[in-house]
């Protein structure tokens, strides 16, 4: 049987074994929900993004299994939003067909590295609707929810609203040319599409006009108080990454904002209030919800998710992401959270990392720049020499670079000489 295929054999059985028996937490014992952040479904996994959250979390969930600690791990593709509808149109498809096709690759992506799942799921579920509006409904319902008039960009060419992955231009924070509008990907500085300095329509390349349109906000400057209790509290108790307390910290002295959840596009969760029908949740917003809808949908039953979600007394949540989804784990998320007033789950540990880079420049599968996760596999290199590698070289607290030298180096001078060596010598006394 080839490498491949004995991969998929275990896979399957352990799929097999994990859908005969659910894992629930137990009275009494360590119960750990391992999360890593969920990964767009519009394009192909690099290195970067494989240490940054899954291969990381995977590591710490073999860990936990291995010292019999009650572990769920958790993850799934993020299907809805602008980044979804903007791949479509450029493929030619529906967002249901770009999600099924990417989805299925993110899938034997993860399976090739050994990436251990107890569920890869997807958000473009049925779980995800009625959890993400339950929710809703519970934040709206105390009052922390507020509808007002918000500027827009508005492209007459293609006769839409532009939702802010549609808007591209300058950063006014640090100049960058290719800003999207929703955030800046050279300063990592949350942006609104208005404030884009000479902003251009991803669609058609016009110069967009401003209107106004109604959107729904999460009032986050009323949730701050206890907000930054929480923070403080679960930042200390859970040992968070130094870059994940610095971020978080910076959005605290910088003010929290009313920050908008809803979009007008039409591939999302439908906002259920009236006057907003026509409108879908902002991705941040229901995003995270991913987690709890993913859990809900590997629990099979209807409530079995809570147990892992609202039982906090019985689960710690340690998250894995990479540091520009960090204010959204521990400010956006976490606020909407407290506003429904229900006990919930919260996050314990927070592990980012810093980026990876590839050889002289970033990553970039527009311009095929460095290792993706379909590369890898063609290279004729085993799984575990990139996972070894990959973990060796995690970008914890400064930016590291991925070398081909560097990767030949550590495989013959570490995971050869030393790390094999030291294995075959014990053998070799065994026998």
């Amino acid at each position: 049987m080839s490498t491949d295929g004995l991969i998929d054999a275990v896979h399957r059985q352990l799929t097999v074994s994990l859908a005969e028996t659910k894992r629930r937490p137990v009275k009494g014992a360590r119960n750990v929900l391992v999360t890593s952040a969920l990964p767009y479904v519009n394009n192909v996994p690099h290195l970067g993004n494989l240490i940054g959250a899954v291969l990381s979390a995977d590591v710490y969930a073999r860990y936990l299994r291995q010292i019999s600690v009650n572990v769920l791990f958790i993850c799934g593709t993020d299907e809805y939003g602008t980044a979804t509808e903007t791949k479509a149109r450029e493929e030619g498809v529906s967002p249901r067909e770009l999600c099924d096709k990417y989805h299925e690759l993110h899938r034997r992506i993860y399976r090739w590295f050994d990436i251990r799942f107890d569920h890869f799921g997807r958000t473009s579920i049925p779980q995800q609707t009625a959890i993400c509006q339950e929710i809703f409904w519970d934040v709206y319902k105390n009052g922390f929810i507020i509808e007002d008039a918000m500027e827009q960009l508005y492209d007459p060419e293609a006769g839409m609203f532009l939702a802010d992955r549609y808007v591209r231009g300058t950063c006014p924070q640090c100049g960058y040319a290719e800003a999207q509008g929703d955030q800046c990907d050279a300063c990592g500085n949350l942006l609104n599409p208005t404030e884009l300095l000479d902003p251009r329509s991803v669609l058609t390349g016009t110069v967009p006009e401003r209107r106004t349109s109604r959107h729904l906000f999460l009032n986050l400057p009323r949730l701050r108080p206890e907000l930054e209790t929480w923070i403080e509290h679960s930042a200390e108790r859970g040992r968070w990454s130094e870059n994940a307390v610095t971020m978080t910290r910076s959005w605290l002295r910088d003010g929290l904002k009313q920050r908008c959840i809803t979009r007008d596009l039409r591939w999302g969760v439908p906002v259920p209030l009236d006057g907003f029908q026509d409108k879908v949740f902002y991705v941040w917003f229901d995003a995270p919800i991913g987690y709890l809808s993913i859990t809900a949908e590997y629990m099979g039953d209807q409530d079995a998710w809570r147990a892992w979600w609202q039982q906090p007394e019985d689960v710690e949540l340690v998250q894995f992401m990479g540091k520009d989804n960090t204010p959204f784990h521990t400010i956006i998320f976490p606020g909407t959270l407290l506003a429904t007033r229900r006990r919930w789950t919260m996050l314990h540990h927070l592990s980012t990392t810093e980026y990876l880079n590839y050889e002289s420049g970033k990553f970039s599968k527009r311009r095929n720049t460095g290792v993706f996760g379909d590369n890898a596999s063609e290279t004729g290199i085993p799984a575990y020499v990139w996972r070894y590698y990959l973990v060796a070289n995690r970008p914890e607290q400064s930016d590291s670079v991925f070398t081909w030298a560097d990767l030949a180096a550590k495989n013959n001078n570490e995971l050869l000489a030393n790390i094999g060596n030291f294995v075959s010598r014990v053998v070799s006394f065994v026998h």
